[in-house]
């Protein structure tokens, strides 16, 4: 393997937080050699380079994003793990917070826990930051007597999650940015390279072909048909996401379209499947009462048609059923899932098994999403060689009519 260099953060024997870079084969080398230094490490991520960086627009969004969550979870568990009390965690994670509202969340929750009261409650009061499903199962810790593996668990949770959809970002990066650019440069061409070609083609007289004049009339129009697409695009976008808030029937609709959807369909899946099992594992392993994790897992799991099973998988468990056996009832499922599921429920590792599960689909993911990948790129070449070459047709297609018409004088 080559060596790779890493930025950590890491916690020294006095209890002070140091960050640097690391050079080693892996991040788990990495975290090895920090712990020979004397360093417990609190993150180890990879130095991001080139287009494999995901794409990100400073100043949107107002809730703490997963990847935020995965660090701060993951340094939460570390600095506990090493012995620091709990108000002085809280109080390292408020001052190295990089998001101010995600640092004054955090703030508050400090204040809360001073005042008395517990970890798990004082997150509930932040849900835009912190998560239902991350306070429950950190209550379901507390409650236990084992709040360091609550912690753990849940940071292995956010990691795993936030790897799985920073791999399909960046692996949309690539196309994304060629589309953008492909657009910018046919808008371009219409708004400047045209009229130049217009007033040439008109200085010589004669009639131009259909296809030039739609270009041309593209040009004249651009500055009102070009604002109205990006308007009624956005409108429609908002108009879409209030429909889908307000209505968990079109919800519902549209999910199990997604779903449908040839190739992206199926990868969709393999993500709500595998989000679903490391959740409700999650919850599982930490002591949470069946019924309310399968509950908590359908409000969670992204996907209007996982949440619609969990109501009678909720309702089945209740009269006493198990969990695969109302699963295997829902398409969305597949058998690999339910089997694995049933196994786990016989000899008493349906946590260990959901894991599994959700490892797996997280493997099929990545090998889907690079196929993908090297499926789009030569298909967007030949896309944007289509396009561009039919353009220049356009604007040369009047140099044949002028050249017939001189033959002809």
């Amino acid at each position: 393997m080559t060596i790779q260099t890493f930025r950590y953060e890491a916690i020294d024997g006095d209890g002070e937080l140091q960050k640097g870079t690391v050079e080693a084969e892996t991040a788990q080398a990495a975290a090895v050699s920090l712990n020979v230094r004397q360093l417990v490490p609190v993150s180890v991520k990879l130095s991001g380079q080139g287009m494999q960086k995901e794409l990100k627009l400073p100043g949107f969004g107002g809730k703490t994003r997963l990847r935020d969550l995965a660090v701060l979870t993951r340094q939460f568990a570390s600095m506990s793990a090493a012995g620091l009390s709990l108000m002085r965690t809280l109080a390292i994670l408020e001052e190295q917070s990089t998001r101010p509202k995600l640092a004054e969340a955090l703030g508050k929750v400090r204040s809360d826990v001073q005042g008395g009261a517990t970890l798990s409650a004082a997150l509930a009061q932040h849900p835009d930051h912190f998560p239902p499903l991350m306070t429950s199962t950190i209550a379901a810790g507390e409650a236990g007597g084992f709040l360091d593996k609550a912690m753990d668990r849940v940071a292995s949770m956010y990691e795993s999650d936030a790897a799985l959809r920073a791999r399909i970002k960046s692996a949309l990066t690539y196309p994304a940015v060629v589309l953008v650019f492909s657009m910018l440069m046919m808008i371009g061409v219409i708004w400047f390279i045209v009229p130049i070609f217009e007033r040439m083609f008109s200085s010589l007289g004669g009639q131009l072909p259909l296809p030039t004049r739609i270009m041309v009339g593209l040009s004249h129009t651009m500055w009102w048909w070009l604002p109205a697409t990006v308007i009624t695009v956005v409108a429609a976008r908002r108009v879409y996401h209030r429909a889908l808030r307000s209505s968990p029937g079109f919800l519902l609709r549209v999910d199990r379209l997604k779903l449908r959807v040839p190739v992206f369909g199926p990868l969709g899946t393999k993500m709500a499947v595998s989000r679903w099992a490391r959740n409700l594992g999650t919850l599982l392993s930490v002591g949470v009462p069946v019924s309310q994790a399968l509950e908590m897992v359908g409000t969670t799991s992204g996907n209007a048609v996982i949440a619609h099973a969990m109501i009678e998988v909720r309702d089945s468990v209740r009269t006493g059923s198990t969990i695969s056996l109302p699963l295997s009832r829902h398409p969305v499922f597949p058998p690999m899932v339910v089997q694995m599921l049933e196994v786990g429920e016989e000899s008493g590792q349906t946590s260990a098994m959901l894991d599994k599960a959700a490892d797996f689909y997280d493997d099929e993911v990545k090998n889907a999403t690079e196929a993908l990948t090297s499926a789009l790129e030569p298909l967007l070449v030949v896309v944007i060689g289509a396009v561009i070459g039919a353009m220049v047709i356009c604007l040369y297609l009047p140099m044949f009519s002028i050249y017939q018409q001189i033959q002809t004088n």
